[in-house]
């Protein structure tokens, strides 16, 4: 009777560790192929003629590209594939509108088993203070991830319901942010933070007008001197 019971007890054992080992499902390195780097370009000044001894009330606008971000965008293409553990696949679906997540951190190694929601607010990482954001800068964590607006997604079998998390929706072809439109959340294992966006089901216009599956900002220190550079590793979910 105590052997069966020793065989049970093993049996089950080893069908809940094969379970939680086919029922995970983490995010895989992506391949990626950069373009070129690109930014605003300088608008010329305009001039006014003074005159002594004559007041003149000026309305200034003008634009200043952040120190704080770097932003992404693109397509993606993939399939969903069955494969041993030597990458030899049975079968794969060749995936024309991909939908899932794109995922970006400083990280090579992201603890997925972990990931949650990460707090912009309490900003725990102390990710301000990395990259020098001042408490009240326009283009700060907080000021940029600042609303809960997001569609439902799942990451490594975990799921997150919609508005979970920290997020903002950067802009399509109208020039503004469109509900449900390139979204993107923070993550984090404990550890590390984790931009991610949320592929669009079906190609959408951008910020461009150009048709992409993501658009995506992440962190990155230009204030003062700082001219060093940060590299990212991506990371991809298709479902």
């Amino acid at each position: 009777m105590k052997n069966i019971f020793l065989v049970s007890v093993f049996v089950l054992l080893f069908v809940l560790s094969f379970s939680s080992l086919v029922l995970s499902v983490a995010p895989n390195g992506a391949n990626i192929v950069a373009g070129t780097n690109q930014t605003a370009p300088a608008d010329d000044p305009t001039g006014n003629e003074a005159y002594a001894g004559n007041l003149t009330e000026l309305t200034i606008t003008g634009y200043s590209t952040t120190q704080t971000w770097q932003g992404y965008f693109g397509n993606v293409t993939g399939t969903i594939q069955l494969a041993d553990s030597n990458n030899s696949v049975m079968y794969n679906w060749s995936l024309a509108n991909p939908s899932g997540e794109v995922y970006a951190s400083t990280s090579d190694s992201i603890a997925w088993s972990s990931i949650a929601c990460y707090n912009v607010v309490t900003d725990t990482l102390g990710l301000e203070a990395a990259y020098t954001i001042g408490a009240n800068e326009a283009d700060g964590l907080n000021e940029t991830f600042a609303t809960q607006n997001h569609d439902e997604f799942y990451t490594n079998n975990v799921h997150f319901t919609a508005d979970d998390c920290y997020s903002v929706q950067l802009y399509d072809s109208t020039g503004a942010s469109t509900d449900g439109s390139f979204e993107e959340v923070v993550l984090t294992d404990g550890s590390n933070a984790v931009f991610t966006s949320l592929l669009e089901d079906a190609s959408a216009n951008g910020f461009d007008q150009n048709d992409h599956d993501f658009e995506m900002l992440v962190l990155e220190d230009g204030h003062g001197e700082d001219t060093s550079t940060t590299t990212y590793y991506f990371y991809v979910e298709l479902e």
